[in-house]
């Protein structure tokens, strides 16, 4: 389907963009500045690793279980900032946490690439109530890589420039 492969396309282009942006961060910058959610950017790094393996695991039982399909929804209700202290990405090496995020984005890739269009259609219930079909759920995803990398964006922006007295 040309819809995704363009989606795909869109988040190889962002991993290859955003990959040396990330890794030429410095300590104070990562681990001091937060957003407007009090993340830091090791922590917006770190949810959107879990956006990647969450929504791996959603494509792959949307093409095998029942549709409507009632799977965990980590991102509401406030679970998804429990996975970020659980995991404790905060205290991760930061080289590791770059690399996790490029290759489980590479890994969502991949996994885009193969799903049976038949069941593009197939959906699942989430924590809101809402049906969001398995097609819809792909295409969705690089606007939430985007979100949280303009976030990052913001952060270094901000701190780059001079305090104000």
């Amino acid at each position: 389907m040309e819809i995704i492969e363009r989606n795909n396309n869109e988040l190889i282009n962002l991993i290859q963009e955003w990959e040396p942006k990330l890794n030429s961060l410095s300590e104070e910058v990562l681990s001091f500045m937060r957003n407007s959610q009090n993340r830091t950017i090791k922590q917006i790094v770190g949810h959107m690793i879990d956006s990647a393996t969450n929504n791996t695991h959603r494509i792959v039982h949307l093409q095998y279980q029942p549709s409507p399909l009632i799977y965990p929804d980590y991102a509401n209700n406030g679970n998804n900032d429990r996975w970020i202290a659980i995991q404790n990405y905060q205290t991760e090496n930061w080289a590791d946490l770059v690399q996790l995020w490029k290759y489980t984005n590479l890994h969502i890739i991949h996994v885009m690439k193969h799903v049976d269009q038949d069941k593009l259609t197939n959906e699942w219930i989430t924590a809101l109530n809402q049906n969001v079909s398995l097609e819809l759920m792909m295409l969705d995803y690089p606007r939430h890589i985007k979100l949280h990398l303009k976030e990052i964006e913001e952060l270094i922006i901000k701190s780059e420039s001079p305090a104000i007295i």
